[in-house]
């Protein structure tokens, strides 16, 4: 399936390549090179690319283009899905997935990808099982095998590889015994200047984070989970169950793993949690403009709203900007033309305001009133959705774990003319 896989930086130099058959040239990758100058932003070049003899797939990931080269045609999402699990994989030996770090570690990244793919196809994927074959990287592992000429790699195949239950090592021991769950939601929003929403859905994950002893069956039931739509989840569920009950019965993995992901696509279920009034309007001389920002609290069932930023995406005849701020501060980038108003905390009681003048380029002809806005927020234990968690159950296991649930929401990315765009809620 995957033949080779090249690792990109930012700048679109070559920095790691790695060869499951025969070695495909570099030459490969000025298709992708070709697409990447012709898209504006790294994350709008095609995932998928047709070649005269290959596909290309790729991800695009912590600065980094991760792209797969494909020789016959393979379900380009279990590929996509694949390299994402690269990386995740990456920042879970490292800590952080860059090209300083994975070039620090060379050694490892190979070893990580001999093993997670098998003449092509992949193989172990779940980061337990892969740090039984493969120990994580430290100082003192390091200087041990540079002074010894051993490895990273153990010699002995890990007990999980061997059962029926692959994504979970035996003899799992902790003297604390908890389990976390973070329901993660992504909302997507388009709102028009009069405030109606034009579009809204929500993308969401469910990051659990396990360390119990032995092995235990949980049960994670939902006090909703009808509005749950497009389900996809992490092998060790039981599918069946969450057809016929819509509750998700599984022997988790040890530590972190994505447990499912969900879409909400009902737009009535989709609150937005705030609103922005905006006058920015351009003089017909050309000499100058206004602008009036207001920011307010909206739909967030009582919870404060945090670490609010206000982004607008200026016209190109934009030089500067005067303005004065009632809470927080903004800059003005000249060079790409965005403005960024970082309030903060915001109060109801007395609502946070930008306004002053633009100063335009001579000569230029009058832009067009109210350009995109973008907003980033953050409410603490909230979830824009509504999706509850009713209980965790554990079976197959005599002691009592401690048991948590946190909320998080965050949003896509939107830029839309004489439009308010939500973006990066974290809820």
């Amino acid at each position: 399936m995957i033949h080779s896989l090249f690792l990109i930086n930012h700048s679109g130099d070559i920095f790691l390549e790695k060869h499951w058959k025969s070695v495909i040239g570099r030459s490969v990758c000025d298709y992708f090179f070709e697409a990447k100058e012709k898209a504006a932003e790294p994350e709008d070049v095609p995932p998928v690319l047709q070649t005269p003899h290959h596909y290309l797939i790729s991800i695009y990931r912590d600065r980094l283009f991760f792209l797969s080269v494909i020789q016959t045609e393979a379900p380009p999402l279990f590929v996509i899905e694949f390299l994402h699990r690269v990386v995740e994989t990456f920042q879970d030996y490292f800590g952080e997935c860059s090209e300083t770090v994975i070039k620090d570690n060379v050694v490892t990244v190979y070893e990580l990808l001999e093993e997670m793919l098998d003449n092509g196809f992949p193989l172990a994927t779940e980061s337990n099982i892969l740090k039984e074959m493969i120990r994580p990287p430290t100082i003192l592992r390091t200087m041990v095998n540079t002074l010894t000429g051993t490895s990273n790699f153990e010699e002995r195949l890990p007990s999980g590889q061997l059962s029926t239950i692959p994504w979970r090592r035996s003899g799992v021991k902790y003297t604390n015994n908890e389990a976390y769950f973070d329901v993660i939601e992504e909302i997507d929003a388009i709102v028009d200047k009069s405030g109606t929403t034009v579009c809204a859905e929500i993308q969401g994950v469910i990051e659990a984070c396990v360390k119990l002893t032995g092995m235990p069956d949980l049960t994670l039931s939902f006090m909703n989970p009808r509005l749950l739509d497009d389900v996809s989840f992490h092998p060790c569920v039981r599918f069946k169950r969450w057809e016929a009950e819509r509750v998700l019965s599984f022997i988790p993995p040890d530590g972190n793993f994505t447990l499912m992901s969900y879409h909400v696509n009902a737009q009535n279920l989709v609150a937005i949690p705030v609103y922005v009034k905006q006058n920015i309007s351009f003089f017909e001389s050309g000499s100058g403009g206004r602008l009036d920002l207001t920011a307010g609290p909206k739909q967030t069932m009582g919870k404060t709203v945090e670490g609010l930023v206000i982004t607008v995406h200026m016209p190109k005849a934009v030089l500067s900007a005067s303005l004065t701020a009632t809470q927080g501060s903004y800059t003005y980038d000249p060079a790409t033309k965005v403005l960024v108003w970082d309030i903060g905390r915001l109060n109801p009681q007395k609502l946070p305001n930008l306004r002053g003048s633009l100063s335009l380029q001579a000569g230029a002809p009058k832009p067009e009133d109210n350009p995109s806005i973008n907003i980033a927020l953050k409410i603490q234990q909230l979830a824009i959705s509504g999706l509850k968690v009713n209980r965790l159950d554990m079976y197959g296991e005599k002691y009592k774990p401690f048991k948590g649930v946190k909320y998080v929401t965050k949003a896509g990315k939107f830029q839309r003319p004489a439009c308010v765009a939500i973006s990066h809620f974290s809820t």
